[in-house]
């Protein structure tokens, strides 16, 4: 298989770490220079018509995109360690969580990052300044309701490490570098401690 993936973008670091997490091997990746408009391009976009990554190309050239989708499946080709729901009633619940984080933490933060920094400019035309700002107001929004949620229980979706925590962490560490979000200084605690044990981890050192 190959994974066609980006160096720093959130969405691909989410299934690079699953894939650790699970200790999948013998996946190639493949680099996508986004600066470049590689991903635009007539051949990536053979592989993907809607360019974005991550892409996984499957053994049989079927190609798979969109992060959940990917996940996914490495979840069914290797089941263990579970990170998505063992049964039908914890895969919704972790499910919910995990597209609570992607839709409401992660999307503020892409879209605050996409309209406001300069250097991503080439990726977004025109950029709406405005419309950024208001997009990190709701981040911090956001992460005071993560922080809260955080007091309930030790994990994003409840007691155990799941995808949702891998989702919400790309997300996070997103918004430290090109947002220079810091929870802690934020008067965030709970959220701070959540991602200082996440940093712990080896899938999040190693990408």
């Amino acid at each position: 298989m190959k994974l066609y993936t980006a160096h720093r973008a959130p969405n691909p670091r989410r299934v690079l770490m699953f894939i650790h997490e699970k200790a999948i091997t013998g996946i190639e990746l493949v680099p996508v220079d986004l600066n470049a408009g590689e991903h635009k391009g007539a051949a990536y976009r053979a592989l993907n018509p809607v360019a974005t990554v991550p892409t996984l190309e499957l053994p049989d050239g079927r190609c798979l995109s969109e992060t959940r989708a990917i996940c996914s499946y490495l979840e069914g080709l290797q089941p263990e360690p579970n990170l998505m729901g063992r049964d039908f009633a914890e895969r919704a619940f972790i499910e919910m969580h995990d597209r609570r984080v992607e839709w409401y933490w992660l999307l503020p933060i892409a879209n605050c990052v996409r309209h406001t920094h300069p250097g991503l400019a080439t990726l977004e035309r025109p950029q709406f300044a405005d419309f950024g700002r208001s997009q990190g107001e709701k981040v911090r929004e956001r992460a005071r309701w993560l922080d809260e949620q955080l007091a309930e229980h030790p994990w994003m979706a409840g007691e155990r490490f799941t995808i949702a925590d891998i989702t919400a962490f790309c997300a996070l560490e997103f918004a430290r570098g090109l947002m220079k979000f810091d929870a802690g200084a934020e008067g965030f605690a709970r959220l701070q401690a959540w991602r200082e044990r996440m940093a712990e981890r080896e899938s999040a050192r190693v990408f």
